[in-house]
């Protein structure tokens, strides 16, 4: 009969019988009984259809082949007893996490701070990209989950939305429409904007906008920060587009004007995204906890804008 499956149990059965040299000494030492020894023996001479005992006047010589196997299985049992303590004891949980710009900027600081606190036995790691990026490194399972405020392309790709957010339109305080209440689609023509980069969910979503109204901007500036976006706003009096969570102060303050969009073509969610045949891990559902807890709470201030509207 040939073993369908050689385990650690009979090697290390295996290696008790070759250093007591008896398989009854064998079976005390394991806390087993004999015949279980004689029949884990059996098994893997006629696995390996080799003699690895010699049985002479009721006393056990191991072969030349019972040699070499010994040799080999005490190196597999003891790196394996090494993985059995470093899988228990040493092994951290890993949690990488992917971030748009925007929710980096203004959520994920927050979140991990909760789940840290909560587990600091995980180790975690954060990336942060636009949306296209984003989606590319858990395609790629570089990345185990991420937060991302654009649509996900990918059918491979679970996205469940979590955290309300909006964006507004921002100029600084020496810009003619720092004075205004209302706005419209046709005040934008000709105007000049810093732009997100390319692959950005914020830019993806105001450009649906212009092109559903038929406007056409300059764009003078691309930058990937915010803090960028919003010193140039301020600097060469360029309008943005902006998530209404990152300029709530300068709002506040008088710095930057905000409109936001009156029929509410600019709101969304920022969605929590793993891949399909991701292992969710007890870290992966802690984090869509706080994360989904985050996005209940009124995060978003009361901050004064004008309108943009349609007609």
């Amino acid at each position: 009969m040939e073993v369908k499956l050689m385990t650690i149990r009979h090697l290390r059965i295996f290696l008790a019988v070759a250093d007591s040299g008896t398989m009854s000494q064998a079976a005390k030492k394991l806390y087993i009984t004999q015949p279980s020894v004689s029949q884990a023996v059996r098994e893997l001479e006629e696995h390996y259809r080799v003699l690895l005992f010699e049985r002479l006047s009721k006393k056990l010589y191991i072969t030349e082949a019972g040699k070499t196997f010994y040799s080999y299985a005490k190196q597999v049992v003891f790196q394996f007893d090494q993985l059995e303590e470093h899988m228990f004891r040493d092994l951290k949980e890993r949690l990488r996490i992917g971030a748009t710009v925007t929710v980096g900027s203004r959520a994920l600081p927050e979140i991990v701070r909760e789940f840290r606190l909560e587990h600091p036995q995980t180790d975690v790691y954060c990336y942060g990209g636009n949306t296209q990026t984003i989606e590319e490194k858990l395609l790629a399972m570089e990345l185990d989950v991420g937060i991302i405020e654009g649509k996900v392309q990918s059918r491979d790709l679970v996205a469940i939305p979590m955290i309300d957010d909006y964006l507004v339109l921002v100029c600084g305080k020496d810009h003619p429409f720092m004075e205004r209440e209302k706005l419209y689609p046709s005040d934008l023509k000709d105007q000049e904007f810093v732009m997100r980069e390319k692959g950005s969910g914020t830019r993806a979503l105001f450009e649906n906008y212009l092109e559903k109204h038929g406007v056409r901007i300059k764009v003078v500036f691309e930058e990937s920060s915010p803090a960028a976006i919003l010193r140039t706003v301020q600097i060469n009096q360029c309008l943005a587009v902006l998530s209404v969570g990152l300029i709530e102060t300068e709002v506040k303050e008088g710095r930057l004007k905000a409109f936001a969009q009156e029929e509410q073509e600019w709101n969304r969610k920022f969605s929590f995204v793993y891949h399909k045949d991701k292992f969710l891990t007890v870290g992966i559902k802690e984090l869509e906890r706080i994360v989904k807890n985050y996005g209940e709470r009124d995060v978003l201030a009361k901050v004064p804008v004008g309108s943009l509207m349609n007609r």
